[in-house]
């Protein structure tokens, strides 16, 4: 966990952070596009790699997940189907040289935004069952 985030909801366990490199990117990216969110929907067009967009740029669906917020409060949504493969996972965001989506808003910068994972541990998986179930878009809907 970065040191300026708090402490998620499930005792300290989050399941997504970023990289250094990553949080750096991103509030470069939030000076000039104002808000951010990202989303990992892992469909054909974007493969795995988290999509960023200015907030409200995409709709999210009522079955999305927000699996946390980074940065600087900066939402982190993923699909219903793909969290059911991932949610066992812990994501880190990190950045990587080279072009990805032209549709994400780091691509001018000739730079991609890109997902690194480990299986998350038993504790941390009995604390993340035991906190809340996550958001999902219709719970944020109005």
């Amino acid at each position: 966990m970065h040191p300026s985030e708090p402490a998620g909801p499930a005792g300290g366990v989050r399941r997504v952070e970023l990289t250094p490199a990553a949080e750096e990117l991103l509030e470069r990216l939030a000076d000039r596009h104002g808000p951010l969110m990202f989303h990992q929907s892992g469909g054909c067009c974007d493969g795995s790699s988290p999509m960023c967009y200015p907030r409200g740029e995409f709709r999210v669906g009522a079955a999305d997940v927000l699996l946390g917020r980074v940065g600087d409060d900066v939402p982190f949504w993923m699909s219903a189907s793909q969290f059911a493969y991932w949610r066992h996972t812990h994501l880190t965001v990190d950045v990587v040289a080279g072009r990805g989506s032209g549709f994400s808003v780091e691509a001018p910068e000739g730079v991609r935004f890109l997902l690194r994972s480990r299986l998350l541990t038993e504790d941390e998986l009995a604390r993340l069952d035991a906190a809340p179930a996550p958001l999902t878009g219709a719970d944020t809907a109005g």
